[in-house]
């Protein structure tokens, strides 16, 4: 019992150091990989290698494969380059497995050592980030090294012999539980080094190997189609996709596996290198064989799956229609009438920050992080749509119009970061921590949410019209929260000193929430009223005084 108990914690070291390593990573390069996976997807090739990439680099197909699912859910991307860059993400998921086959576990505490160094250093910083991966790398190694101490005195227990024995002689059953196992760790990789761990002291026959290895790459497909989907049946089509040929692979390996056995079995090579192989020649074969007929493929599953009329998922653009491209006045209404759609989400998400600050709905916050995300997804939509658009069918007034929107689509995009990491965060540590705001202190901060609301529905007035009176007033919005600032600053000190206040602590929430509040209306009046006192001649350059 004691071995056993060793076992899987050796196992969740295994697994926490996938973990670390991915999120580490995540941190890090997360946008960076995003936006290579989004530049990348024109064609098939370049889909194929940038899936390979950022698993590589990620090393979870899991994430890969979430985040393609997320483009192809919002329709930032055709399925079949989505397609091949699941090709190329199976491969590159095989990549760890290539390096950790090898006698490298001697570097485990060293990578431990820096990667603490790093971590405790970095401050937040990239720095951090990579330390954070480097801990993650030296756990798995550690684990790994555990492993092979603890299965070694196994490989002589005729009990175990036993139970690993029947998956010997049920492939069938081996896959099943390989698949389960992936699903349950969310890793293909850290499941397949289990195995070559188990098989390189005899514990396993390679024909159960080979059935498990195959079966942790199915389930490592199941992720995205559980996590990745919207209402849209559509949606299911890339990871669908995915686990489809995947499930093709394991029924041709599982009716070969009598000769293909003891075929690799002939090769002598050691077991945990014949296991490495197979499991990225498996990947490669299975994208070789179908990289060619992903375009069939891709009208296959939109046969099989085709879109509800009228289902739409919130951060799903509804009006970019690539049709209008050829008109570009139609095209720009319609990223107009999309970029509409973000200020909706916008003010959702103010309204529900104001809920949380007055009533401490925690729930409501949950709410504001998930529509931050269909901004950015949003707005990415919006910016592929408009650069995509032919300049040389452009008039001088349509690029005008085409920077408007660009902009009034990044400033709102911002603005929402800010609503979520800063009004909600700070909503959200009132809650945790049970402060209480004066009355007066919380009536002001409701008025200022308030007040921005207007200034946010003004805002997508201005976009639409281009009025140059109602510019003017938005703009003057900026001086006038500027003016109230000061003065909520100037009452909340009086009201400090007068110890109207519960705490220090609940003053400086006090004064970063209107602080925020005053930064995410800069963005409302830089995204619309801007743009059009610039095209009218009325921006001034700076604000400071000119000498002369």
């Amino acid at each position: 019992m004691l071995t056993l108990i060793d076992l899987a914690g050796a196992v969740a070291l295994l697994l926490w150091g996938v973990h670390m390593v991915t999120s580490g990573v995540e941190r890090a390069y997360g946008p960076a990989l995003r936006r290579m996976l989004g530049q990348m997807l024109g064609d098939r090739l370049r889909a194929f290698a940038a899936g390979f990439a950022a698993t590589a680099v990620l090393q979870s197909s899991t994430a890969t494969g979430l985040m393609v699912t997320s483009f192809a859910a919002g329709g930032l991307v055709d399925l079949t380059p989505g397609l091949a860059v699941m090709l190329g993400a199976n491969v590159g998921t095989t990549i760890i497995v290539q390096v950790l086959s090898f006698n490298v576990t001697w570097l485990g505490w060293l990578a431990i050592l820096v990667g603490v160094l790093m971590f405790r250093r970095g401050g937040g910083s990239r720095v951090h980030d990579l330390g954070r991966v480097l801990i993650g790398i030296g756990l798995m190694l550690s684990a790994l090294d555990e492993l092979e101490a603890l299965v070694a005195p196994l490989g002589h227990t005729a009990a175990l012999h036993v139970a690993f024995g029947a998956l010997a002689s049920q492939p069938g059953l081996a896959m099943l539980l390989g698949a389960v196992l992936a699903w349950a760790a969310h890793s293909s990789a850290a499941i397949v080094l289990l195995v070559i761990s188990l098989s390189g002291h005899g514990v396993l026959a390679l024909s159960a190997a080979i059935a498990l290895v195959v079966g942790a790459n199915l389930g490592s497909a199941v992720n995205p189609l559980i996590e990745g989907i919207g209402p849209d049946p559509a949606a299911r089509r890339l990871p669908l996709g995915n686990l489809l040929n995947r499930v093709l692979g394991a029924i041709v390996v599982l009716a070969i596996l009598p000769f293909l056995a003891p075929l690799l079995g002939r090769l002598g090579l050691p077991f945990a290198r014949l296991i490495a192989d197979f499991h990225t020649g498996f990947n490669l074969v299975l994208a070789l064989l179908f990289f060619p007929f992903l375009v069939p493929y891709a009208k296959l599953l939109r046969r099989l799956l085709p879109a509800t009329a009228g289902a739409t998922s919130p951060d799903r653009p509804i009006y970019l229609d690539p049709a209008l491209a050829e008109s570009p006045p139609l095209a720009l209404a319609a990223a107009a009438r999309e970029a509409l759609r973000m200020a909706d989400v916008l003010e959702v998400m103010l309204n529900d920050t104001i809920a949380a600050i007055k009533g401490g709905e925690r729930k409501r916050l949950a709410e504001v992080k998930s529509l931050d995300s269909v901004l950015d997804r949003l707005n990415t939509a919006i910016k592929q749509y408009l650069t995509g658009l032919d300049p040389d069918r452009l008039a001088d007034a349509d690029h005008r119009r085409l920077t408007q929107l660009l902009t009034f689509a990044t400033h709102l995009e911002q603005a929402g970061d800010l609503v979520e990491h800063n009004l909600a965060a700070l909503a959200s540590k009132r809650i945790k921590r049970g402060l209480a705001f004066s009355v007066e202190g919380e009536t002001e901060i409701a008025r200022l949410l308030e007040r921005l609301s207007a200034n946010l529905r003004t805002a997508a007035a201005v976009l639409m019209t281009e009025d140059p009176r109602a510019a003017r007033e938005l703009a003057a919005e900026k001086a006038i929260f500027r003016d109230l600032e000061t003065a909520a600053t100037s009452g909340h000190f009086q009201r400090l000193r007068e110890r109207r206040i519960e705490s220090v602590e609940t003053s400086a929430l006090h004064l970063d929430l209107v602080r925020h509040i005053k930064e995410v209306n800069a963005h409302l009046v830089a995204a619309a009223a801007y743009p059009v006192l610039e095209g009218q001649g009325e921006l001034l350059t700076s604000r400071v005084r000119q000498e002369g």
